[in-house]
């Protein structure tokens, strides 16, 4: 079988330069500016930067350069997206220097020692965000019992937490203090055989970070190229709640080699879930399937089984969106227990409802993982 051959960025270039927006007569690559070039796993991102008052209008010429890149390089899926900065304003009461052209937000501190011409998690041979169109669904804990079940499955796993409002990865896996730095790079904490890296781990669990989108977006950067992750068959990304600048960030900087949406069975939740599926399809990331959680609760008296929730919704949405449906996790006391005492249910009692049902989510996204082209 024949190597796929790797396009250029110069003739991804000359592809876009030669779509024309039709008001002005300018190439696509006039209007704007390349921001990021990700071309990895058969897929190209590209990112282009533009004013915030031609972002809207230049959507149409985006889709066009999408097509104009699956005809000039038909192994490869494309997919354009276009980013609009508002300029900041320079701000009189402080002398503290603006980042250099390049270096972005540091909100963890360092100065960082990555060429930024290099990719980034070059041993990292798969990444999967586990993700959710809103809150309270349980996608923390789906994604730390998922990364422990992976671990038993053989696989070297790291866990990233990019929720940077509400950092609960350290909680959930027992981890305090802080992690080292060697070299420039922080070290992950390791736990449960896995390896693990949050903003909670740097600042007080009580600290609220009030902080706009640039200053999320560099931290999650910073955790993508600041943290020697090592060699890993798989990093899960817990993903932040909604669609917004997090989500779109590690679409284009992490090449995300797929997505798992976690929701919880009624309409409500659902919605939200289509909005993540459709967010994946548009930023060309597989979505690998729908995860049903808090799907039924069993009296641990009687073991009679109830559907608080409703049931079946998140595997009626998975048919409906032609995604694979991945597992039903029940609702049950002792997987809250084990998140608060610090210990993934699947290492705490393995042999319990809950942890076989994370298990065989575990077993079914390693044969998926096992399947996907590596990033490199």
């Amino acid at each position: 079988m024949a190597e796929q051959r790797v396009p250029s960025r110069e003739e991804i270039e000359t592809v876009i330069r030669s779509v024309v927006e039709p008001t002005s007569g300018r190439s696509l690559l006039e209007t704007g500016q390349i921001e990021a070039c990700q071309i990895a796993a058969g897929r190209i991102r590209l990112t282009l930067a533009v004013a915030p008052a031609l972002a809207a209008h230049l959507e149409k010429s985006a889709a066009t350069a999408e097509q104009a890149l699956d005809r000039a390089f038909p192994e490869w899926r494309a997919s354009v997206l276009l980013t609009a900065h508002r300029p900041t304003a320079p701000n009189p009461t402080t002398s503290r220097p603006e980042p250099k052209a390049g270096g972005g937000h540091r909100p963890l501190g360092g100065v960082g020692n990555r060429d930024a011409s290099e990719p980034l998690l070059p041993q990292v041979r798969t990444v999967i965000a586990v993700s959710s169109g809103k809150g309270g669904v349980g996608k923390s804990t789906t994604a730390v019992n998922l990364a422990a079940g992976l671990v038993l499955e053989g696989l070297s796993v790291g866990l990233m937490d990019a929720d940077v409002h509400g950092p609960s990865l350290p909680r959930m896996l027992g981890i305090s203090g802080r992690p080292e730095v060697r070299d420039g790079k922080l070290l992950p904490v390791e736990a449960w055989g896995l390896r693990a890296m949050s903003i909670g781990m740097l600042v007080d669990e009580t600290q609220a970070m009030v902080w706009r989108g640039p200053m999320v977006m560099g931290a999650i950067g910073q955790l993508l190229g600041d943290v020697a992750w090592g060699e890993l068959d798989v990093l899960v990304i817990d993903m932040p709640p909604g669609t917004g600048d997090a989500q779109l960030t590690l679409a284009q900087k992490a090449v995300l080699s797929g997505a798992i949406i976690v929701s919880t069975p009624q309409d409500i939740a659902l919605l939200d879930a289509r909005r993540g599926v459709a967010m994946f399809e548009k930023t060309r990331v597989p979505v690998l399937g729908l995860v049903e959680n808090m799907s039924y609760f069993c009296c641990p008296n009687c073991n009679h089984r109830t559907e608080l929730f409703g049931h079946g919704g998140a595997r009626e949405e998975a048919r409906r969106l032609d995604v694979p449906f991945l597992g039903e996790i029940p609702l049950l006391a002792d997987i809250r227990l084990s998140a608060d005492e610090g210990a993934p249910i699947v290492v705490r009692a393995p042999e319990s409802e809950a942890a076989k049902a994370y298990r065989s989510l575990a077993a079914g996204v390693t044969g998926v993982v096992r399947k996907l082209p590596h990033r490199r």
